[in-house]
């Protein structure tokens, strides 16, 4: 179903989310590693989460980010397709959809 990702790195998560995904590679021309995509409460409280953030919605992922190029064209294809929530670890990206919250923001974790 989608170009770019099999289906147990997106399990769970937000059709629209994981297509913007799909449109971002493309555009990246880098493969994007999902290391976190969508997670009960226990688990998003086991990695430091409120047990009630986006993962838990599967409205949100975190992208594994080994380098400053890849961190630049994954950067550039997320805003590109137009997610409008993205924070930034030195070794993952996250990116969600969950327009409830605050939106086009940008932050460093």
């Amino acid at each position: 179903m989608y170009k770019n990702f099999v289906e147990k790195e997106i399990i769970g998560l937000n059709h629209n989310l994981v297509k913007m995904l799909d449109q971002a590679v493309d555009i990246a021309q880098i493969p994007f590693i999902v290391t976190s995509g969508k997670r009960t409460p226990e688990e998003d409280i086991a990695v430091g989460g409120s047990g009630t953030g986006t993962h838990t919605k599967g409205l949100a992922v975190d992208l594994r980010c080994r380098t400053s190029r890849e961190r630049f064209l994954m950067l550039k294809s997320l805003f590109a397709v137009g997610f409008p929530r993205i924070g930034i670890k030195r070794d993952h990206i996250h990116a969600d959809i969950d327009v409830s919250r605050d939106v086009n923001v940008f932050w460093l974790e």
